[in-house]
Protein backbone atom coordinates (compact mmCIF):
# COMPACT_ATOMS: atom_id res chain seq x y z
CA UNK A 1 0.00 0.00 0.00
CA UNK A 2 2.82 2.39 0.88
CA UNK A 3 4.46 1.66 -2.47
CA UNK A 4 1.19 2.35 -4.30
CA UNK A 5 0.67 5.62 -2.45
CA UNK A 6 4.25 6.67 -3.13
CA UNK A 7 3.86 5.84 -6.83
CA UNK A 8 0.56 7.76 -7.03
CA UNK A 9 2.12 10.80 -5.37
CA UNK A 10 5.07 10.67 -7.77
CA UNK A 11 2.76 10.57 -10.81
CA UNK A 12 0.71 13.47 -9.47
CA UNK A 13 3.83 15.52 -8.76
CA UNK A 14 5.16 15.09 -12.28
CA UNK A 15 1.86 15.40 -14.15
CA UNK A 16 1.09 18.52 -16.25
CA UNK A 17 -0.74 21.21 -14.27
CA UNK A 18 -4.25 21.29 -15.75
CA UNK A 19 -7.00 23.19 -14.02
CA UNK A 20 -10.31 21.48 -13.29
CA UNK A 21 -12.85 21.67 -16.09
CA UNK A 22 -16.18 23.38 -15.60
CA UNK A 23 -18.95 21.18 -14.26
CA UNK A 24 -20.76 21.14 -17.59
CA UNK A 25 -17.81 19.53 -19.40
CA UNK A 26 -18.85 21.49 -22.48
CA UNK A 27 -16.84 24.69 -22.21
CA UNK A 28 -13.26 24.43 -21.00
CA UNK A 29 -13.59 27.66 -19.08
CA UNK A 30 -10.94 26.71 -16.51
CA UNK A 31 -8.66 24.67 -18.76
CA UNK A 32 -5.09 25.65 -19.52
CA UNK A 33 -5.25 26.26 -23.24
CA UNK A 34 -2.64 25.05 -25.66
CA UNK A 35 -4.07 27.10 -28.51
CA UNK A 36 -1.22 29.23 -29.86
CA UNK A 37 -3.75 31.49 -31.58
CA UNK A 38 -5.44 32.51 -28.34
CA UNK A 39 -5.69 36.26 -27.96
CA UNK A 40 -3.09 37.67 -25.53
CA UNK A 41 -5.68 39.24 -23.22
CA UNK A 42 -8.34 36.54 -23.50
CA UNK A 43 -10.03 35.84 -20.16
CA UNK A 44 -10.95 32.25 -21.01
CA UNK A 45 -11.84 30.07 -23.98
CA UNK A 46 -15.13 28.33 -24.72
CA UNK A 47 -16.23 25.76 -27.27
CA UNK A 48 -18.55 28.32 -28.85
CA UNK A 49 -15.94 31.07 -28.85
CA UNK A 50 -18.26 33.43 -26.95
CA UNK A 51 -17.71 34.86 -23.50
CA UNK A 52 -20.31 33.55 -21.05
CA UNK A 53 -21.02 36.78 -19.23
CA UNK A 54 -21.38 39.29 -22.06
CA UNK A 55 -24.13 38.13 -24.41
CA UNK A 56 -24.28 39.22 -28.03
CA UNK A 57 -23.78 42.88 -28.81
CA UNK A 58 -24.31 45.02 -31.90
CA UNK A 59 -22.20 48.17 -31.89
CA UNK A 60 -23.94 50.65 -34.17
CA UNK A 61 -21.93 53.61 -35.41
CA UNK A 62 -23.62 57.00 -35.81
CA UNK A 63 -22.41 60.10 -37.63
CA UNK A 64 -21.94 61.64 -41.09
CA UNK A 65 -18.85 60.80 -43.16
CA UNK A 66 -15.45 62.31 -42.25
CA UNK A 67 -16.09 61.90 -38.51
CA UNK A 68 -13.68 59.03 -37.95
CA UNK A 69 -16.31 56.29 -37.61
CA UNK A 70 -14.46 53.69 -39.65
CA UNK A 71 -11.24 54.38 -37.76
CA UNK A 72 -13.10 53.77 -34.50
CA UNK A 73 -14.59 50.56 -35.93
CA UNK A 74 -11.26 49.10 -36.97
CA UNK A 75 -9.48 50.09 -33.76
CA UNK A 76 -12.28 48.76 -31.59
CA UNK A 77 -12.45 45.48 -33.52
CA UNK A 78 -8.71 44.97 -33.03
CA UNK A 79 -9.03 45.66 -29.31
CA UNK A 80 -11.93 43.24 -28.89
CA UNK A 81 -10.05 40.57 -30.83
CA UNK A 82 -7.11 41.14 -28.47
CA UNK A 83 -9.52 40.43 -25.61
CA UNK A 84 -10.53 37.20 -27.35
CA UNK A 85 -13.99 38.42 -28.39
CA UNK A 86 -15.28 37.23 -31.77
CA UNK A 87 -15.86 40.49 -33.62
CA UNK A 88 -16.68 41.44 -37.20
CA UNK A 89 -17.26 44.78 -38.92
CA UNK A 90 -20.10 45.27 -41.40
CA UNK A 91 -19.55 48.41 -43.49
CA UNK A 92 -22.81 49.46 -45.12
CA UNK A 93 -20.82 51.40 -47.71
CA UNK A 94 -19.26 48.14 -48.92
CA UNK A 95 -22.72 46.68 -49.51
CA UNK A 96 -23.80 49.82 -51.35
CA UNK A 97 -20.75 49.71 -53.62
CA UNK A 98 -21.21 45.98 -54.26
CA UNK A 99 -24.84 46.59 -55.28
CA UNK A 100 -24.68 49.93 -57.11
CA UNK A 101 -21.06 50.38 -58.07
CA UNK A 102 -18.89 53.51 -57.72
CA UNK A 103 -20.11 56.69 -56.03
CA UNK A 104 -20.92 58.28 -59.36
CA UNK A 105 -23.62 55.62 -59.91
CA UNK A 106 -25.44 56.35 -56.62
CA UNK A 107 -28.79 58.12 -57.22
CA UNK A 108 -28.64 61.79 -56.22
CA UNK A 109 -31.53 61.40 -53.78
CA UNK A 110 -30.29 58.12 -52.32
CA UNK A 111 -29.51 59.62 -48.87
CA UNK A 112 -32.51 61.99 -48.76
CA UNK A 113 -35.37 61.29 -46.29
CA UNK A 114 -37.87 62.03 -49.09
CA UNK A 115 -36.08 59.94 -51.72
CA UNK A 116 -37.89 58.58 -54.75
CA UNK A 117 -39.62 55.17 -54.47
CA UNK A 118 -36.87 53.63 -56.60
CA UNK A 119 -34.14 54.94 -54.29
CA UNK A 120 -36.06 53.84 -51.19
CA UNK A 121 -36.41 50.30 -52.56
CA UNK A 122 -32.72 50.22 -53.45
CA UNK A 123 -31.77 51.51 -50.01
CA UNK A 124 -33.94 48.91 -48.27
CA UNK A 125 -32.46 46.13 -50.39
CA UNK A 126 -28.93 47.09 -49.37
CA UNK A 127 -29.88 47.48 -45.71
CA UNK A 128 -31.62 44.10 -45.71
CA UNK A 129 -28.59 42.31 -47.14
CA UNK A 130 -26.23 43.91 -44.61
CA UNK A 131 -28.46 43.13 -41.64
CA UNK A 132 -29.08 39.56 -42.81
CA UNK A 133 -25.33 39.05 -42.79
CA UNK A 134 -25.14 40.49 -39.27
CA UNK A 135 -27.83 38.13 -37.96
CA UNK A 136 -26.34 35.19 -39.84
CA UNK A 137 -22.95 35.80 -38.28
CA UNK A 138 -24.31 36.25 -34.76
CA UNK A 139 -26.78 33.34 -34.95
CA UNK A 140 -24.93 30.75 -37.02
CA UNK A 141 -21.21 31.55 -36.75
CA UNK A 142 -21.06 32.10 -32.98
CA UNK A 143 -20.22 35.77 -33.38
CA UNK A 144 -20.35 37.89 -30.24
CA UNK A 145 -19.87 41.51 -31.33
CA UNK A 146 -21.06 42.84 -34.69
CA UNK A 147 -19.97 46.39 -35.54
CA UNK A 148 -22.40 48.08 -37.93
CA UNK A 149 -20.65 50.96 -39.69
CA UNK A 150 -23.19 53.34 -41.22
CA UNK A 151 -24.48 56.91 -40.89
CA UNK A 152 -27.74 56.01 -39.06
CA UNK A 153 -28.85 59.66 -39.20
CA UNK A 154 -32.33 59.71 -37.64
CA UNK A 155 -33.60 58.98 -34.14
CA UNK A 156 -36.58 57.04 -35.48
CA UNK A 157 -34.32 54.80 -37.54
CA UNK A 158 -32.07 54.13 -34.55
CA UNK A 159 -35.03 53.25 -32.33
CA UNK A 160 -36.36 50.89 -34.98
CA UNK A 161 -32.96 49.23 -35.36
CA UNK A 162 -32.61 48.73 -31.59
CA UNK A 163 -36.05 47.07 -31.43
CA UNK A 164 -35.22 44.83 -34.38
CA UNK A 165 -31.95 43.72 -32.79
CA UNK A 166 -33.69 43.07 -29.46
CA UNK A 167 -36.00 40.59 -31.23
CA UNK A 168 -32.88 38.59 -32.06
CA UNK A 169 -31.74 38.76 -28.41
CA UNK A 170 -28.93 41.15 -29.33
CA UNK A 171 -27.98 44.09 -27.10
CA UNK A 172 -27.35 47.36 -28.89
CA UNK A 173 -24.70 49.97 -28.14
CA UNK A 174 -24.66 53.09 -30.32
CA UNK A 175 -21.42 55.04 -30.72
CA UNK A 176 -21.73 58.51 -32.21
CA UNK A 177 -18.70 60.42 -33.42
CA UNK A 178 -19.83 64.03 -33.08
CA UNK A 179 -17.51 66.61 -34.64
CA UNK A 180 -18.17 70.34 -34.94
CA UNK A 181 -14.51 71.40 -35.03
CA UNK A 182 -13.85 72.49 -38.61
CA UNK A 183 -10.13 71.81 -38.27
CA UNK A 184 -10.74 68.16 -37.35
CA UNK A 185 -13.23 67.77 -40.19
CA UNK A 186 -10.78 69.18 -42.73
CA UNK A 187 -8.00 66.96 -41.41
CA UNK A 188 -10.20 63.84 -41.60
CA UNK A 189 -11.28 64.71 -45.13
CA UNK A 190 -7.71 65.41 -46.22
CA UNK A 191 -6.25 62.26 -44.71
CA UNK A 192 -8.90 59.76 -45.77
CA UNK A 193 -11.45 60.87 -48.29
CA UNK A 194 -9.60 62.85 -50.96
CA UNK A 195 -7.79 59.76 -52.26
CA UNK A 196 -10.90 59.19 -54.39
CA UNK A 197 -10.43 59.58 -58.18
CA UNK A 198 -13.06 62.34 -58.00
CA UNK A 199 -10.44 64.60 -56.40
CA UNK A 200 -7.38 63.59 -58.45
CA UNK A 201 -5.04 66.51 -59.13
CA UNK A 202 -6.85 68.91 -56.80
CA UNK A 203 -5.27 70.91 -53.99
CA UNK A 204 -5.78 68.91 -50.77
CA UNK A 205 -7.46 71.80 -48.93
CA UNK A 206 -9.81 72.53 -51.84
CA UNK A 207 -10.62 68.84 -52.19
CA UNK A 208 -11.41 68.59 -48.47
CA UNK A 209 -13.75 71.60 -48.63
CA UNK A 210 -15.49 70.17 -51.70
CA UNK A 211 -15.95 66.82 -50.01
CA UNK A 212 -17.45 68.39 -46.88
CA UNK A 213 -19.88 70.38 -49.03
CA UNK A 214 -20.92 67.15 -50.75
CA UNK A 215 -21.75 65.67 -47.36
CA UNK A 216 -24.03 68.60 -46.51
CA UNK A 217 -25.85 68.23 -49.82
CA UNK A 218 -26.15 64.45 -49.88
CA UNK A 219 -26.99 63.99 -46.19
CA UNK A 220 -29.15 67.05 -45.45
CA UNK A 221 -30.78 65.60 -42.32
CA UNK A 222 -28.81 64.33 -39.36
CA UNK A 223 -30.09 64.10 -35.78
CA UNK A 224 -27.48 63.82 -33.06
CA UNK A 225 -28.20 61.25 -30.38
CA UNK A 226 -30.31 62.23 -27.37
CA UNK A 227 -32.63 59.21 -27.10
CA UNK A 228 -32.84 58.56 -23.37
CA UNK A 229 -34.00 54.94 -23.74
CA UNK A 230 -31.06 53.84 -25.92
CA UNK A 231 -27.58 52.75 -24.88
CA UNK A 232 -25.05 55.08 -26.44
CA UNK A 233 -21.66 56.73 -26.20
CA UNK A 234 -21.10 60.13 -27.80
CA UNK A 235 -17.50 60.98 -28.66
CA UNK A 236 -17.18 64.74 -29.09
CA UNK A 237 -14.47 66.21 -31.33
CA UNK A 238 -12.29 63.12 -31.56
CA UNK A 239 -12.32 62.34 -27.86
CA UNK A 240 -12.13 65.83 -26.31
CA UNK A 241 -15.32 65.01 -24.39
CA UNK A 242 -17.53 61.96 -23.86
CA UNK A 243 -21.18 61.55 -23.00
CA UNK A 244 -22.56 58.21 -21.86
CA UNK A 245 -26.15 57.01 -21.60
CA UNK A 246 -27.20 53.61 -20.21
CA UNK A 247 -23.92 51.85 -20.98
CA UNK A 248 -23.58 49.72 -17.82
CA UNK A 249 -25.26 46.61 -19.21
CA UNK A 250 -22.37 44.13 -19.52
CA UNK A 251 -18.70 43.46 -18.92
CA UNK A 252 -17.90 44.29 -22.55
CA UNK A 253 -19.71 47.62 -22.39
CA UNK A 254 -17.34 48.68 -19.60
CA UNK A 255 -14.32 47.54 -21.59
CA UNK A 256 -15.51 49.41 -24.67
CA UNK A 257 -16.02 52.63 -22.71
CA UNK A 258 -12.54 52.28 -21.22
CA UNK A 259 -10.99 51.74 -24.64
CA UNK A 260 -12.78 54.62 -26.35
CA UNK A 261 -11.70 57.08 -23.67
CA UNK A 262 -8.10 56.15 -24.50
CA UNK A 263 -8.50 56.08 -28.29
CA UNK A 264 -6.92 58.75 -30.48
CA UNK A 265 -8.58 59.54 -33.80
CA UNK A 266 -6.49 62.56 -34.65
CA UNK A 267 -3.17 61.94 -36.39
CA UNK A 268 -0.07 62.15 -34.24
CA UNK A 269 3.62 61.29 -34.49
CA UNK A 270 5.74 59.12 -32.22
CA UNK A 271 9.54 59.38 -32.23
CA UNK A 272 11.78 56.63 -30.83
CA UNK A 273 15.35 57.57 -29.94
CA UNK A 274 18.28 55.81 -28.31
CA UNK A 275 19.81 57.09 -25.10
CA UNK A 276 23.26 58.64 -25.30
CA UNK A 277 26.43 56.79 -24.34
CA UNK A 278 27.48 56.77 -20.69
CA UNK A 279 30.72 56.93 -18.74
CA UNK A 280 30.45 53.20 -17.99
CA UNK A 281 29.08 51.36 -21.03
CA UNK A 282 30.40 47.95 -19.96
CA UNK A 283 28.36 47.63 -16.76
CA UNK A 284 24.68 46.71 -16.90
CA UNK A 285 24.20 47.34 -13.18
CA UNK A 286 25.81 50.74 -12.95
CA UNK A 287 23.36 53.58 -13.52
CA UNK A 288 26.06 55.76 -15.03
CA UNK A 289 25.53 59.33 -16.27
CA UNK A 290 26.01 60.42 -19.87
CA UNK A 291 29.51 60.79 -21.19
CA UNK A 292 30.63 63.91 -23.02
CA UNK A 293 29.76 62.22 -26.33
CA UNK A 294 26.38 61.23 -24.89
CA UNK A 295 25.58 64.83 -23.91
CA UNK A 296 26.60 66.05 -27.37
CA UNK A 297 24.34 63.45 -28.96
CA UNK A 298 21.42 64.39 -26.68
CA UNK A 299 21.72 68.06 -27.64
CA UNK A 300 21.88 67.35 -31.38
CA UNK A 301 19.03 64.84 -31.19
CA UNK A 302 16.80 67.30 -29.33
CA UNK A 303 17.54 70.13 -31.77
CA UNK A 304 16.86 67.83 -34.74
CA UNK A 305 13.48 66.63 -33.46
CA UNK A 306 12.29 70.12 -32.48
CA UNK A 307 13.33 71.54 -35.85
CA UNK A 308 11.63 68.67 -37.68
CA UNK A 309 8.35 69.23 -35.80
CA UNK A 310 8.42 72.97 -36.52
CA UNK A 311 8.99 72.35 -40.24
CA UNK A 312 6.17 69.81 -40.44
CA UNK A 313 3.81 72.16 -38.61
CA UNK A 314 4.74 75.07 -40.89
CA UNK A 315 3.90 72.97 -43.96
CA UNK A 316 0.32 72.57 -42.71
CA UNK A 317 -0.19 76.34 -42.77
CA UNK A 318 -1.29 76.42 -39.14
CA UNK A 319 -0.35 79.15 -36.69
CA UNK A 320 3.14 78.41 -35.26
CA UNK A 321 1.78 79.09 -31.79
CA UNK A 322 -0.65 76.17 -32.18
CA UNK A 323 2.13 73.56 -32.32
CA UNK A 324 1.12 71.05 -29.62
CA UNK A 325 3.63 70.38 -26.85
CA UNK A 326 5.90 67.35 -27.10
CA UNK A 327 5.33 64.67 -24.47
CA UNK A 328 8.50 62.79 -23.54
CA UNK A 329 8.57 59.33 -21.99
CA UNK A 330 11.74 57.77 -20.58
CA UNK A 331 12.69 54.79 -18.47
CA UNK A 332 13.95 55.29 -14.91
CA UNK A 333 17.58 54.89 -15.98
CA UNK A 334 19.73 57.99 -15.50
CA UNK A 335 21.02 57.88 -19.08
CA UNK A 336 17.50 58.11 -20.55
CA UNK A 337 16.49 60.96 -18.24
CA UNK A 338 19.63 62.95 -19.06
CA UNK A 339 19.17 62.28 -22.80
CA UNK A 340 15.67 63.73 -22.62
CA UNK A 341 16.86 66.78 -20.68
CA UNK A 342 20.17 67.83 -22.28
Amino acid sequence: MDTLLHRTAEIAANAPRYRRKSSTFIDGIHDVTEDSNMAPAQLYSTMSGRLFHSGRIAIVMVGPPARGKTHVCVSLARYLAWLGVKTRIFHLGDYRRATIGPESAVPKDYFFPDASPESVILRQKILKKCREDIYGWLNHENGQVAIYDAVNPTASGRRSLAKELAKHDVQTLFIESFVDDERILRENARNVKISSPDFAGMDPDEAAQLYLKRIEVRIPVFETMDEEELNYIKMINAGQKFFYNNVNFSYLSHRIVFYLTNLHIKARKTFFVRAGTTTDEDSLRADAPLSEAGRTYAKKMTDTILKHREQEHAETGENPASLPPLTVWTSTRLRTIQTADP
